[in-house]
C-alpha cells in the first residue's frame, strides 16, 4: 500500500452507503468526553461525521457514550472515573467484544493503542490504527508485529520502525469553536503535569504582566500540590479546573493568547488547534508536532525550548502573538483542521485498505482456511 503525503489529496471514497465500520474507542472516558479525553473525542468526531455521510458505524465505547451510531458497550462508564474498575481488565473485555464481532465489518478502526494489535491474527476484518502517541518504546513490539494500517497524527510522532499509510492531523468541529473576542488574559489548556510546562507558563505570564488562566485535569497530584498550587493566587494566576466541552470555546475565545510551553515531544496538541479555531493565537515551544500545527507568524509564535532565556523569549513572543489578526488565525485553522477534511482523509485510507486487503469477506475466508 503506497503511503500518501499530508499534502496529497485524492478523492474520498464516494459510495459509502454500504460501508460498515467498527469504531473502537478507548474507555478511559466517555465518548465524547465531558472534559478531558482527546482520543475519545477524536473517535467521536469521526464517528458522527461518518454517520452523517451515510456510513454504517458501530461505536465500541462506554455505555454512557452519546452517539448517533450503533453503540456496543461492555463498560458502564470510563474506568478513570471509577476507582473500583481495573482499567486493564475492562480494556481487555472491551477489545474482546469488538473482536468477537469483527467479521461483521468491512474494517475496524482502532483508537485504543497497542492492546488490539496484540490479537492481530484473530481479527476477522482489516484493522486501521490511529497512533495517538507512544507511551514508551516498550509498546512498539505490538505495532511492529501487526498487519494493521497505521495512521499518524503528525509526522513528528512517527516511529522509524513502522510503515504508515498516511498522516492525518486531528480535525475539530469549527462550528463549536466560533471566533472569540479575545481579551487581555493568557490561557493554558492542558493536563496539570510536568510534561505540559505549567510552571514555565506561569513564569511567562508573570514576565508579560498578564493574568494567566489555567484549565485542565490534575494528572500529577504531587506536582500540582507542591509546585503549581502555591503559585495560584486567584488573582494573577487562576485555576478553573477541568473545563467542560461547553465552556471550552468561551474560555479559549476570550484569551489574548494560548500558552503551550510543553516539555515533551507532543504528538499533536488538540487545544492548540481549538484555540486557533477561536481566533486565539498560540505561543508554543518548538518541539514535537508544534512546528507542524502552528504556522509561525500567522497563527502563533514558536520559541526555542532549549534556550537558557526561553522564558524571556516566550514573553516577547506573546507581544508578537497578540497582534496577529484573529480572523486570519481562524481562517487558517479552518483550512487545516476542519473535521470534514479529516473525514475525507480517513475515507481515503478506508478505500486504500479495502483495495489492498481485497474484499473483507474474502479476507475472512482466506484467514480461516
Amino acid at each position: 500500500m503506497r503511503e500518501r503525503s499530508t499534502l496529497e489529496r485524492t478523492p474520498a471514497l464516494q459510495d459509502v452507503s454500504g460501508l460498515r465500520i467498527g469504531m473502537l474507542a478507548p474507555i478511559a472516558w466517555r465518548t465524547p468526553p465531558v472534559h478531558y479525553g482527546p482520543w475519545e473525542l477524536m473517535a467521536s468526531i469521526l464517528t458522527e461525521r461518518l454517520v452523517r455521510r451515510g456510513v454504517d458505524v458501530t461505536l465500541f465505547a462506554t455505555a454512557d457514550s452519546i452517539t448517533s451510531a450503533h453503540l456496543d458497550a461492555v463498560a458502564a462508564h470510563g474506568y478513570t472515573e471509577d476507582p473500583s474498575m481495573d482499567g486493564r481488565v475492562w480494556e481487555a473485555l472491551h477489545v474482546a467484544r469488538a473482536l468477537a464481532r469483527s467479521a461483521e465489518f468491512d474494517l475496524i478502526h482502532n483508537h485504543l493503542d497497542w492492546l488490539p494489535l496484540a490479537f492481530d491474527a484473530q481479527w476477522r476484518s482489516p484493522l486501521v490504527t490511529t497512533v495517538h502517541g507512544f507511551s514508551g518504546r516498550g509498546i512498539l513490539p505490538a505495532y511492529e508485529r501487526s498487519r494493521s494500517a497505521f495512521v499518524s497524527i503528525s509526522n513528528a510522532d512517527r516511529a522509524s520502525a513502522l510503515r504508515y499509510t498516511a498522516t492525518i492531523p486531528h480535525g475539530i468541529d469549527l462550528d463549536a469553536f466560533p471566533l472569540g473576542p479575545g481579551g487581555d488574559d493568557l490561557v493554558v489548556f492542558s493536563r496539570m503535569h510536568p510534561d505540559k510546562g505549567i510552571l514555565d507558563a506561569i513564569d511567562i505570564a508573570a514576565a508579560t504582566g498578564r493574568r494567566l488562566i489555567l484549565c485542565g485535569i490534575v494528572q500529577d497530584e504531587a506536582y500540582f500540590r507542591d509546585l503549581v498550587r502555591p503559585r495560584i493566587d486567584d488573582d494573577r494566576v487562576v485555576y478553573l479546573g477541568a473545563v467542560t466541552a461547553e465552556d471550552r470555546p468561551r474560555v479559549l475565545g476570550a484569551a489574548a493568547a494560548l500558552l503551550h510551553p510543553v516539555h515533551f515531544d507532543e504528538p499533536f496538541g488538540l487545544s492548540v488547534a481549538e484555540a486557533m479555531a477561536c481566533g486565539t493565537p498560540v505561543v508554543a515551544y518548538a518541539r514535537g508536532a508544534m512546528p507542524e500545527v502552528v504556522d509561525a507568524g500567522v497563527t502563533g509564535i514558536l520559541v526555542d525550548p532549549h534556550a537558557d532565556d526561553r522564558i524571556t523569549r516566550a514573553a516577547a513572543a506573546v507581544s508578537d502573538a497578540v497582534v496577529l489578526d484573529r480572523d486570519r488565525v481562524r481562517a487558517r485553522a479552518r483550512a487545516r483542521f476542519d473535521a470534514d477534511r479529516m473525514v475525507d482523509a480517513y475515507l481515503d485510507v478506508y478505500r486504500d485498505v479495502a483495495t489492498h486487503r481485497g474484499n473483507p469477506r474474502q479476507t475472512v475466508r482466506a484467514r480461516a482456511s
